[in-house]
């Protein structure tokens, strides 16, 4: 049975602990904050240039026929593939000058499987298998986005069909120079590749940095939040750092359909990289807590996603959620089972592993970071991950980590303003206590979730998201997300020298 996501954030910490914790929490009223600090200046960059439409319809075609029996498309009509690979739509763009430009094709498909497609320009491969995901009808048109770079005058953008089933209808391509990231002004266009550097996370300059960001809820519950409007916002509204992508296992997720859930991850990932975020691909397992449980499917989860994504220096593979219920050793052999997979195709990407109850140290199951400290995964450029919710969570848990931060590279990749659930009142007050210990130590942080769910911990208003926004600004935030957009949007300066 699919679970609601009402009750899949619940936990089964351990209760004396967080019955004593939670009831010292209280409401407090959120801190002011400055204005947000600018990046550093671009490095190179493009003339920007108004975003043009290239109709389908216009274009050249190979397999395909134009069709207008469907509404809601632009032009006079769209193109219907023919169900057979090989099929393309080519467009011939024109720029003004090179640079970077943000590619966005509409389309719609009323099948239940993704009809993934090849993106070339000008014959070079730029998105491999690209999904394009059902969008539950025919008339039902979304778009899909990513970044690539084109020459001054003319340039070729092919879409063509990888499988059986052929392409989606495709509307039209929206060629924007402007929304395309300039190179050397997004996270990772400043930081490069990151890697573990003693107890820090590094940029390309060997300089520590902190990253900030949003964690998506369920994909399998919450894909309509995660949309190109939405990450626009949060990239350039929150100036948001890092996405994690949540893929879920168990609770209706993964294991009821790994091809959707696979294809749906590697979306998310390239719509972060198009937009010059880090990605943490957070493979979500959360009940039951033994990760070995999921050992197999975690093989070829993790195969896949470094085959397709091992080349970009913007991914972190976040191997166990949440173990819980077992011991440091189980959860060590796990990680010592898994990180050989990743390592033996993506050399580069640094590895988040999980810690003992629910990823706390082992605080919410009496243990201390000692056991980390002492018996570390035999792995290098690997960092720890540490979840906390801040009502619940107090000083004990708050000690653990900045004593773990001395010793061992920690992520806190997910936590709450709220209680272990992520529901209730927002303790502001202890949180930013949390907020303050991370930028002093650098330990890089993502909130739990971009999502419009009812909890207080979902930064969106419920029915936002089917809504279709509006994304930016703070019209349609809860308390929670006024706030935690507010310390995203003053980002780490990134240090290059």
């Amino acid at each position: 049975m699919v679970i609601p996501p009402r009750t899949t954030r619940s936990r089964l910490w351990a209760r004396s602990v967080l019955l004593a914790t939670a009831l010292t929490g209280a409401l407090l009223t959120p801190q002011a904050t400055a204005a947000p600090e600018a990046r550093p200046a671009p490095v190179t960059g493009a003339t920007p240039l108004a975003a043009q439409t290239y109709e389908a319809e216009s274009a050249a075609v190979s397999q395909g026929v134009v069709e207008s029996n469907h509404t809601g498309f632009t032009g006079s009509g769209f193109v219907n593939y023919d169900n057979t690979t090989g099929g393309y739509v080519e467009w011939t763009v024109n720029a003004a000058t090179a640079g970077n430009a943000t590619l966005a094709l509409r389309y719609a498909n009323g099948t239940t499987v993704n009809r993934p497609m090849d993106i070339r320009v000008n014959g070079t491969l730029v998105a491999s298998a690209r999904a394009f995901d059902s969008t539950g009808t025919w008339t039902n048109w979304t778009t899909t986005t990513l970044t690539a770079a084109l020459r001054a005058g003319a340039n070729t953008v092919r879409a063509t069909a990888t499988t059986a089933n052929g392409g989606p209808n495709v509307d039209h391509l929206t060629v924007d120079t402007q929304g395309g990231p300039t190179p050397g002004t997004t996270p990772v266009g400043i930081n490069g590749q990151l890697t573990v550097c003693g107890t820090r996370l590094c940029n390309q300059y060997g300089n520590p940095i902190q990253l900030r960001g949003m964690s998506s809820h369920g994909t399998q519950w919450y894909p309509q939040c995660l949309t190109s409007g939405s990450l626009d916002a949060l990239a350039k509204d929150w100036n948001a750092d890092v996405l994690r992508v949540s893929t879920y296992v168990q609770e209706g997720g993964y294991e009821t359909d790994p091809r959707k859930y696979t294809d749906l991850a590697h979306r998310l990932i390239e719509d972060a990289t198009s937009r010059g975020m880090y990605v943490i691909v957070d493979w979500h397992m959360l009940t039951p807590g033994d990760p070995h449980y999921n050992l197999s499917r975690a093989r070829t989860f993790f195969t896949e996603i470094a085959n397709r994504h091992k080349d970009k220096p913007n991914v972190f593979y976040e191997i166990a959620n949440e173990p819980s219920g077992v011991s440091w050793s189980t959860i060590k052999s796990y990680a010592e089972q898994i990180i050989p997979v990743i390592r033996n195709i993506d050399s580069n990407a640094p590895v988040l592993v999980g810690t003992r109850a629910w990823s706390s140290l082992g605080v919410s199951e009496g243990a201390t970071e000692t056991e980390v400290v002492n018996n570390p995964v035999n792995a290098g450029n690997i960092m720890y991950t540490f979840h906390f919710y801040a009502y619940s969570h107090r000083d004990e848990y708050l000690n653990t980590l900045s004593r773990a931060a001395d010793r061992i590279p920690m992520f806190v990749t997910e936590f709450g303003t709220q209680n272990y659930a992520g529901e209730g009142s927002n303790d502001f007050a202890m949180s930013q206590r949390y907020i303050d210990l991370m930028a002093a130590k650098k330990i890089s942080w993502v909130n739990w979730n971009y999502s419009d769910d009812g909890r207080t911990g979902a930064v969106f208003t419920e029915g936002t998201c089917n809504a279709g926004g509006p994304w930016a600004g703070t019209s349609r935030l809860k308390q929670a997300g006024v706030w935690i957009r507010d310390r995203i949007r003053t980002p780490d300066a990134f240090p290059t020298s």
